[in-house]
């Protein structure tokens, strides 16, 4: 028998509260669950490595016995192939992005006719995070408390603390 296999695929930088909810929530559903982070060539750079990322979701999944986390360069339709994956997770916080959603799963079906979309609703208290939202607020020197794990958090503030103080030499 086929095994019940997804694959959630972002960029993840860095990981927000809202991505744990879709991962949560696709974790219950699914035997198994690859949370992968793919390389946007859209999105010049980051504030973490892929590494960091891989072991900030790592530490913030790891209740999840189901959830693997992996790293890919690959387009996500190959990759879920390659996993034994034929469903694509992904969140949608507004019409914006259900949109973009749209249009990119009409893309991935076209790759691989088989290959399913699964959209999951953000939940309203959760629709306006957002991985480049947080990273804007902590660059201005506030608080994302509850926006992101506490661990991402620290992560965040050290990282950007950093790169400030490099600035100012």
């Amino acid at each position: 028998m086929k095994k019940n296999i997804a694959v959630y695929a972002g960029t993840f930088d860095p990981v927000t509260n809202g991505h744990l909810d879709i991962i949560k929530r696709a974790s219950k559903m699914f035997e198994q669950l690859y949370v992968t982070i793919f390389v946007n060539p859209e999105k010049v750079g980051g504030v973490f490595t892929i590494e960091e990322r891989k072991q900030l979701l790592s530490e913030v999944t790891r209740e999840y016995s189901n959830v693997i986390i992996d790293a890919s360069d690959k387009l996500s339709v190959e990759y879920a192939k390659e996993v034994g994956a034929n469903i694509l997770v992904r969140g949608i916080r507004a019409t914006m992005d259900f949109e973009y959603e749209l249009q990119l799963a009409f893309s991935n079906q076209y790759l691989d006719p088989d290959m399913e979309m699964l959209f999951l609703m953000t939940r309203p208290h959760q629709s306006f995070i957002s991985s480049s939202s947080v990273k804007e607020i902590v660059s201005h020197g506030r608080s994302v408390k509850g926006l992101v794990p506490e661990v991402v958090e620290c992560a965040l503030e050290e990282k950007l603390h950093t790169k400030k103080n490099k600035n100012r030499v």
